[in-house]
């Protein structure tokens, strides 16, 4: 199977001026939508300077995008949150015309509750009833693109076993077009933070489904944000991929027989001149496991 390479594209000068001598050795780059607009409450997005350069990027090196959200909140279905969305899939519908992702995902959990943005996607109880606002909420993404997902999430805490979110999984991906990112990052944060074996979560997982994986690095929380002192995994994007990270990937990815790309993620405000050689090295690694899947 052919596999592409990609990295995610963030909306920093000074990161795509000093990793400018990478990026042309990848497949495609990966953009998070809503880093392309400006926002204003009940006006509409507009694009900002990022949208142009990204598209240059791409027609310089040849390479296509994929999209990968954070905020639509894919597990919530809050009716006072419909102007928001509708905003969202009319700049997005905008965007597809112009950036042609090839698939959207977005992060499982909830951005948005009632009525209030968390920023960050919140685990969200493991029901029938969540699955299947997930997949409605995929419905109405496949209005813009017709291939769509979600990714694992990183998460300090769940709201049930955690061992059963693959079968949650596909009760919520059992649609048509509709995809598994599996972040393979994410998965090492929350079994660690959480408190399970990452074997036995991918043993039940269908990895048929996998359209997409990630792989990134992070760092550990400050012991003086909790009063107890508990030090959290961070899916920061902030460092080097672990090593378990690799032997995982280099374990999953010929399991995954629908799997169309592996993404380097990096966040910016964290590549200094002296991150660009790392970078590269572990770009170089993984075009060496992704050329030699079967």
């Amino acid at each position: 199977m052919a596999v592409d390479v990609g990295f995610t594209l963030q909306p920093e000068a000074a990161f795509l001026d000093r990793l400018a001598p990478l990026l042309g050795r990848v497949d495609y780059f990966e953009v998070a939508p809503e880093t392309t607009w400006f926002a204003q409450p009940g006006a509409p997005l507009i694009p900002n300077g990022f949208a142009t350069r990204f598209l240059d990027l791409g027609l310089q090196h040849g390479s296509y995008f994929v999209a990968h959200g954070v905020g639509w909140s894919m597990s919530s279905n809050d009716p006072s949150d419909e102007p928001r969305r509708n905003r969202w899939l009319e700049r997005l519908a905008l965007d597809q015309a112009q950036f042609e992702y090839r698939w959207y995902t977005d992060h499982l959990g909830a951005t948005t509750l009632a009525g209030e943005a968390v920023t960050l996607p919140l685990p969200m109880p493991m029901t029938s009833a969540v699955a299947k606002t997930v997949a409605t909420n995929l419905e109405r993404l496949q209005q813009i693109t017709p291939h769509v997902g979600v990714e694992n999430t990183a998460q300090t805490f769940m709201l049930g076993d955690p061992l059963a979110e693959p079968a949650f999984l596909d009760r919520a991906l059992a649609g048509r077009g509709h995809h598994l990112l599996l972040d393979l990052h994410n998965l090492v944060v929350t079994a660690a933070n959480v408190g399970f074996e990452v074997e036995a979560w991918l043993d039940a997982l269908d990895l048929s489904r996998v359209i997409e994986i990630h792989i990134a690095g992070g760092d550990e929380s400050d012991p003086d944000w909790l009063p107890s002192r508990r030090v959290f995994r961070l899916d920061s994007h902030a460092s080097a991929v672990p090593e378990p990270v690799w032997q995982l990937l280099e374990d999953i990815a010929p399991r995954c027989p629908n799997l169309r790309g592996i993404t380097l993620e990096r966040m910016e405000g964290t590549v200094g001149p002296a991150d660009v050689a790392q970078l590269d090295g572990e770009l170089s690694r993984l075009v060496d496991i992704a050329r030699a899947l079967p």
